[in-house]
């Protein structure tokens, strides 16, 4: 099984974070923040993944301490549960509608770390999530997972809908890119034999 499991305890945040990348959809989140709570639940379900996050952190002073730390956590789940990739396809895309929304993501689980990220999000927050910590929580997990990733929005204006889709294509991404291409069964999916 490609799983793995994160404890990650800092002056601001204490996560416990366990993923399974051959799962069933199935979590069990609590981060202090209920939007979070949403888009990972989201996340898990879409990509078939099954994520159970627990974080403890200063939401008393504001979400991004927390929203940052559980994409580290997430990134370094997946690098980890994924190894050195053997046998996977490597490349995932997706063009998710959410209503009027609509999101291209694209991810190359090529060991180098880059974020495109393009998206128009119209407000400052949803309900009392700051939107501008999307980008924030992307970069975390790109970072940490060694992918490069690229989100684009190709229409929408409702802020709830584009994060959402947002979370729902880079799961469908993943979940294509993760898979194991029983062609290339133990095959590291590079000409160079390795990646980085």
């Amino acid at each position: 099984m490609r799983n793995f499991e994160i404890n990650r305890k800092t002056a601001e945040t204490d996560i416990a974070l366990f993923l399974e990348l051959d799962g069933n959809g199935k979590s069990d989140i609590d981060t202090g923040c209920g939007f979070l709570d949403h888009m990972l639940t989201l996340f898990a379900s879409h990509g078939s993944f099954d994520l159970t996050v627990k974080c403890m952190g200063d939401t008393d002073v504001d979400y991004h301490h927390s929203v940052e730390d559980i994409g580290i956590c997430l990134g370094k789940a997946f690098a980890a549960a994924l190894g050195d990739c053997a046998g996977i396809y490597r490349y995932g895309n997706m063009i998710l509608p959410m209503d009027e929304a609509l999101i291209l993501t694209a991810v190359d689980v090529s060991g180098r770390s880059y974020l495109a990220f393009d998206l128009n999000i119209p407000t400052e927050k949803v309900g009392d999530f700051d939107t501008e910590l999307v980008e924030e929580f992307m970069i975390a997990f790109v970072r940490n997972a060694g992918v490069t990733l690229h989100v684009k929005q190709l229409a929408g204006t409702n802020s709830h809908h584009i994060i959402e889709g947002a979370f729902k294509s880079l799961a469908r991404a993943l979940k294509s890119a993760v898979a194991i291409d029983e062609k290339k069964a133990g095959q590291i999916p590079s000409t160079k034999g390795k990646l980085l």
